[in-house]
């Protein structure tokens, strides 16, 4: 079959996810045949540099050869065994490794198989262990504005994205929300390295005032992912770690997006040295191979768990995935290539070359507000007006529609409403870098100069 057969097939059987199918009659799913290091080929030859690692996951590139190596050598031993009352040798390695790696008092690990369900995992693991402590008003949760954790309904309850959680409001949890950390637009003026998060007040107040009915804050640390990229102080996590601990709340750190690299560090958690109650682990964790997550948490609130059989004790959440001998392998080779190939370290250079590169495009290109960077991450806020701020009334479709136009141009680069972001694989070299920076500013230009009678 050629791309227009397969095309009509997907779009006849196929209902794709985060997407208006009807926008696929103009732009065609593109049929994608093999993967190889930071490209991706579709089946009539055509390649498409991914930017976005296929959203954030793939870390360490398509086809690494390490990862090919030890997927093969899992296959041969077992593919997956039940993992209630079984288990199996890559489980307990990697539980093992991630108690090492993670931050102090995360000491135990509870598989799952994907982001969403790792957030509900803790969320419900919080609320069981207030219960069983007889601290029965703690049945709400705190979080930020702008944030997301996921699309099941317990993480939907604690997301503030309208296009994800308007219509299901009457499903989800009552959780209180905080206005959050929003540098670029923040009203007290200061820079993000001279910042002393004196927009903590605002969750302050919340805390103070309903810390007997909260049962824990959840935050992705220090990037707001799907809010835009918004990269806050590490002075917030340090202040609500403070809090939380004074008022007894659970503080669940989402570092689904964020973790294994992504910021600089191997968690985000890391930057403000802090450790949380609960932290979430997916996307990064099997460099994009296979559907994996874990929730850690402490000896603390395993203990309120252990005990005899008994149904309101025992915490009977349960995935068919859990501990998959196969994802776990994975993991615990792209923890080994972190290690040998000291990635975090070799990724800075690059983040650098990322960042020098954007904000010298950036000088160029009216349309660009902010590039905020960290780490592995740089990205592009497109508005109207550099001095006020403003956004185009029509922002939600303007990086759709560049990301139409940087496909055309061999490079993946998928919008989040007017914000364009770099998050490369971490294998990206010099001449990539060039290409990806350059196309995607072509890209703005040529967007805005079809458009130049509506700006």
């Amino acid at each position: 079959m050629n791309m227009n057969d397969y095309v009509q097939k997907d779009l006849k059987y196929i209902w794709h996810p985060c997407s208006q199918m009807k926008d696929y009659e103009e732009l065609n799913p593109i049929i994608i045949e093999k993967g190889e290091g930071v490209w991706l080929y579709d089946i009539e030859g055509n390649k498409y540099l991914d930017c976005i690692s296929s959203w954030w996951t793939n870390t360490l590139g398509h086809s690494n050869k390490r990862i090919n190596e030890a997927i093969k050598k899992q296959i041969d031993s077992i593919e997956h065994v039940i993992f209630a009352n079984f288990s199996n040798k890559p489980a307990i390695e990697l539980a093992e490794k991630l108690v090492n790696i993670t931050p102090e008092k995360l000491t135990k690990v509870f598989f799952s198989d994907n982001g969403s369900s790792a957030v509900e995992i803790a969320l419900k693991m919080s609320f069981h262990y207030n219960m069983q402590k007889g601290k029965t008003k703690k049945k709400r949760f705190v979080a930020l504005s702008d944030a997301y954790h996921g699309e099941t309904l317990g993480a939907l309850s604690v997301c503030d994205i309208d296009a994800f959680n308007m219509i299901y409001k009457h499903l989800l949890l009552d959780t209180l929300r905080v206005d959050g950390p929003d540098c670029y637009r923040c009203r007290y003026n200061c820079t993000r390295d001279s910042c002393n998060a004196e927009c903590f007040d605002k969750m302050k107040k919340c805390i103070i005032e309903n810390h007997e009915e909260i049962s824990a804050v959840i935050v992705e640390p220090m990037v707001q992912g799907a809010a835009g990229m918004k990269i806050y102080s590490p002075n917030y996590l340090k202040k609500l770690r403070e809090l939380c601990n004074i008022y007894e709340i659970h503080l669940i750190a989402d570092e689904i997006a964020m973790g294994f690299g992504r910021t600089g560090e191997m968690f985000a958690c890391n930057h403000a040295k802090i450790s949380p109650d609960f932290m979430c682990l997916s996307k990064g964790i099997s460099a994009g191979y296979m559907p994996m997550s874990v929730v850690m948490t402490t000896e603390k609130i395993y203990d309120c768990f252990y005990g005899d059989y008994n149904e309101r004790k025992s915490f009977l959440h349960s995935h068919t995935y859990s501990g998959n001998a196969m994802g776990c392998a994975i993991a615990l080779e792209n923890i080994k290539i972190f290690e040998e190939d000291n990635i975090i370290e070799s990724n800075r250079t690059k983040a650098q070359l990322i960042r020098e590169l954007t904000l010298e495009k950036s000088k160029y290109s009216k349309h660009v507000g902010e590039v905020r960077s960290i780490g592995m991450i740089t990205a592009i806020e497109i508005v109207k007006d550099r001095h006020t701020k403003e956004l185009y009334s029509w922002d939600m479709r303007v990086g759709y529609e560049i990301y139409k136009i940087a496909i055309s141009k061999g490079l993946l680069l998928r919008p989040i409403g007017n914000v364009l972001y770099f998050i490369p694989p971490y294998i990206i070299n010099e001449e990539e870098i060039k290409f990806m920076v350059n196309t995607c500013f072509q890209s703005i230009e040529q967007y805005f100069m079809r458009n130049i009678n509506r700006t």
